[in-house]
């Protein structure tokens, strides 16, 4: 595997599409300091002893927390967490100036901690996280080794299982995977062309077969009106 080789963790059975997950957030919060206030959307991860919880909501909350260490023949492998969430995120959605406040310390604790001295806009781990996935199966990218990886390679990983996924019968995986000029895999898309693709194809025949053994018969154009009323008649 040539580099950069990349680091996914994979979640399954876990609605991020869910409607009141994805609503309980304050995107006014996460922009701006002057609007820490604004956590009614966030409910019950708004406030914690009356003080307001930065970033608020259940998104945020839930934040994915395993880690991973990589080795190649006792050598350690690093891991580039460096520009793993979108620019857009970093430079618009979440504020260079917003600090996380009261963050995991209610009763309840849902995930990962942050570090109260960097801004929000630097914590790649939670902007990857907080951009929500579209079906209950997902992967994110947790980073990148930086350096190939040869055939017959022994890779050791250490996990460290923090993220408790039995509560909701989940499971956890671990991906490591190349991209190629016009992307990553996606087999979903693939799957879908090609089921799409394939029931086309089948309505087409289902037509073409109807046409031969039954065509339509053509209409007899001496019943149009201006053939039964032809000018001067």
């Amino acid at each position: 595997m040539q580099h950069p080789v990349y680091i996914y963790y994979q979640l399954d059975n876990f609605y991020q599409n869910h409607r009141r997950y994805v609503k309980s957030r304050s995107d006014k919060q996460l922009r701006n300091p002057e609007n820490e206030d604004l956590t009614s959307p966030c409910e019950p991860e708004a406030r914690v002893d009356n003080k307001p919880i930065v970033p608020c909501g259940l998104v945020a909350w839930s934040l994915f927390n395993d880690t991973y260490g990589f080795s190649v023949g006792g050598m350690n492998l690093s891991v580039n967490k460096k520009d793993i969430a979108w620019d857009s995120d970093k430079n618009y959605k979440f504020g260079s100036k917003v600090y996380p406040k009261n963050f995991q310390q209610g009763s309840l604790i849902g995930g990962g901690k942050l570090d109260e001295k960097i801004p929000l806009s630097e914590q790649e781990d939670l902007l990857v996280w907080m951009r929500t996935a579209a079906l209950p199966s997902f992967r994110k990218l947790y980073g990148r080794i930086e350096q190939d990886l040869e055939a017959n390679e022994m890779i050791t990983v250490v996990i460290q299982n923090n993220y408790n996924a039995y509560a909701f019968g989940g499971k956890k995986k671990l991906v490591l995977s190349t991209t190629t000029w016009i992307g990553g895999k996606n087999s979903f898309l693939g799957l879908g062309y090609i089921t799409i693709g394939g029931l086309c194809l089948f309505i087409a025949t289902t037509f073409i077969v109807m046409y031969l053994i039954k065509p339509r018969p053509y209409g007899d154009p001496s019943y149009l009106s201006w053939n039964r009323n032809p000018p001067g008649n």
